[in-house]
């Protein structure tokens, strides 16, 4: 089973960066969709982003031209790049399989990011 550990995040003031990481173990990784997704306080999480194993990405509305996914498949790493941060970004953000997917690997404790001034 993959195990997932997210890490990067913290406290950053309105229009600050955040680059956050999520490890996983295996050695199959690149052939996974990974994505990022994220939970608010009393709300449902949301997808942020996805990205194929090939390095194809996708990002949701609400935070295109601002968010970034990327992967090195070398290091079962995937990354977030948050630039231009707004309160409403702050949630518990996870990295796991993409939607889609025929299964969900255990969910990590995932990363805390408050922006907030």
């Amino acid at each position: 089973q993959v195990q997932l550990v997210e890490s990067g995040g913290g406290l950053v003031q309105p229009g600050g960066s955040l680059r956050l990481s999520c490890a996983a173990s295996g050695s199959i990784f690149r052939i996974y969709v990974m994505a990022w997704y994220r939970q608010a306080p009393g709300k449902q999480r949301e997808l942020v982003a996805a990205i194929t194993g090939a390095g194809t990405t996708t990002v949701a509305d609400s935070v295109k031209g601002r968010f970034t996914i990327s992967r090195d498949n070398a290091k079962n790493t995937v990354y977030l790049q948050m630039n231009s941060l707004k309160p409403e970004d702050t949630a518990v953000y996870y990295c796991n399989l993409a939607p889609g997917a025929t299964m969900t690997f255990d969910w990590g404790q995932g990363t805390q990011v408050t922006v907030s001034s």
